[in-house]
């Protein structure tokens, strides 16, 4: 009967029927079954080093040029793209991007002919083009239907991005090869009659596409792109025959990229009659207003690139690792994680003597796990970082599992319920003050984008807040009801 009130009373506190809803629910998400080939499978995202898969790390062949100058940096941008025949841009007040490989020796005479004194030269790119060739390499991959992929750029605290690394879970090195190499097929066609359409212009006549920007009179997102002579040609004749110059809401200019629609709009009318008497080289694509249009015109910049990235990169790192490496490191985390939970488990005992107080530690620990991982299958896969991140949760949760129990019985007595109410809010603050020194001390680690022990400082920070709001309380309650039996 005592067993049965113990239940009775802990079924009637929300603390612990969260916690047990959680871990159902983790359960359900984390979906443990068997596969097909009747191997045990889960719904769990795994990183490279516990399955199959690759990663390259690349450098960008790019320049960031610090300089102090009288002129606009745009018309210095502008001649020097010109004379390098490559794409320069201004990316700062006083910064230049040169988007290929050139030694300091060449930059700095011909930035003292433009009339700018070089301050210093920095390999790689600006924040904001390793953010474009980072969208461009999520769209890649994404499109190609792969899986578990990661993209992280690495920024250093000048603010210039020099590297930029891709990991592919469950792709061999030469698959990972081709989709960081591979580009789209890009082509442009105009509307006709009815539903007919006609060639303009392939991707490889674009030469070159501008970053996203805002009509200052009209607040509209949109793209500039330039194409060459032969395309501009062909575009105006296109523009013509099919009568896109006469009535252009009704012959609409439709871009594709590997036969897919990615962009369709009627020509403007100051376009339509510049095209009557001349070839246009320059172009704009209109997205519209607010934050859809910048997203659409963030895409189309991709599009237009045809996948391709605006500035050339070098493998100068890669690896992999074979499946059944993979399922050996899945093995030894597996058992690490037992094997400290027993250990957990035998060293409680030895303190307490009473079984029914390190069940609930050890069942209170576990619970913790599965909830961790069900959130995690959601937002973070697991590599050997985050294993150890789950082993050192374990850890600390069962020292604060101890914080409370020793709080709440003592000098070797079960206190009254105010009195054990107050021990254990008392114990609860201590843990919480620890709680925020773990997360301080993690945040860091987690903001790193190419830190191999991200995966470790994110499960940590949720292991806490696992911890802290749903587990530490609902074993307070656990234990206070068993102690008063």
């Amino acid at each position: 009967m005592k067993e049965d009130s113990v239940l009775k009373k802990l079924s009637r506190d929300w603390r612990v029927v969260l916690m047990v809803a959680l871990v159902i629910f983790s359960v359900i998400a984390i979906g443990p079954h068997f596969d097909e080939n009747g191997q045990f499978a889960t719904n769990l995202q795994y990183g490279l080093d516990l399955q199959e898969g690759s990663w390259l790390q690349m450098e960008f062949q790019a320049e960031v040029v610090t300089v102090q100058t009288g002129q606009p940096l745009q018309e210095i941008a502008a001649n020097l793209s010109e004379q390098l025949d490559a794409e320069v841009l201004p990316v700062g007040p006083d910064q230049i991007e040169v988007r290929m490989p050139m030694t300091e020796a060449e930059l700095r005479p011909l930035f003292e002919q433009a009339g700018a004194e070089v301050v210093a030269v920095n390999q790689g790119v600006s924040k904001e083009t390793a953010e474009s060739v980072k969208r461009v390499l999520d769209e890649k991959v994404n499109s190609l239907g792969t899986k578990d992929a990661r993209v992280n750029v690495l920024t250093g605290l000048n603010g210039i991005t020099r590297y930029v690394r891709v990991e592919l879970a469950g792709v061999d090195m030469e698959t990972a090869n081709e989709i960081v190499g591979k580009q789209g097929k890009f082509e442009i066609r105009v509307e006709t009659t009815g539903d007919q359409t006609q060639h303009v212009l392939f991707g490889d006549s674009i030469t070159s596409v501008s970053t996203p920007e805002k009509d200052p009179h009209y607040g509209k997102w949109g793209v500039s792109f330039t194409i060459d002579e032969a395309g501009a040609k062909a575009f105006q004749e296109a523009a013509i025959s099919s009568n896109a110059v006469n009535d252009p809401q009704n012959h609409e200019l439709i871009m594709y990229l590997d036969n897919e629609t990615v962009y369709s709009a009627p020509l403007t009318v100051e376009l339509a009659n510049s095209l009557k008497a001349n070839p246009v080289r320059s172009l704009t694509a209109t997205t519209g207003t607010g934050d859809e249009g910048l997203e659409k015109a963030m895409n189309l910049e991709i599009h237009l690139r045809a996948g391709s990235l605006p500035v050339d990169v070098k493998v100068v790192g890669s690896g992999s690792v074979s499946a059944a490496l993979g399922d050996y490191f899945k093995i030894l985390s597996f058992l690490a994680a037992v094997l400290a939970l027993i250990v957990v488990g035998v060293v409680i005992y030895y303190r307490y003597r009473e079984p029914s107080i390190v069940l609930p530690m050890v069942m209170t620990t576990l619970a913790e796990i599965l909830i961790l991982l069900g959130i995690a299958r959601f937002i973070q896969q697991l590599d050997l970082a985050s294993i150890a991140g789950i082993i050192a949760v374990m850890g600390t949760g069962i020292d604060q599992l101890v914080v409370i129990t020793d709080e709440v019985l003592h000098e070797g007595r079960v206190p009254s319920p105010s009195v054990y109410l107050k021990r254990l809010g008392r114990a609860l603050g201590i843990i919480m003050v620890a709680a925020s020194t773990t997360i301080i001390a993690m945040l860091p680690l987690a903001l790193m984008d190419l830190s191999t022990l991200r995966g470790f400082a994110i499960i940590t920070i949720l292991g806490v807040f696992v911890g802290v709001l749903i587990t530490r309380p609902a074993y307070g309650k656990i234990i206070m009801a068993i102690l008063s039996k």
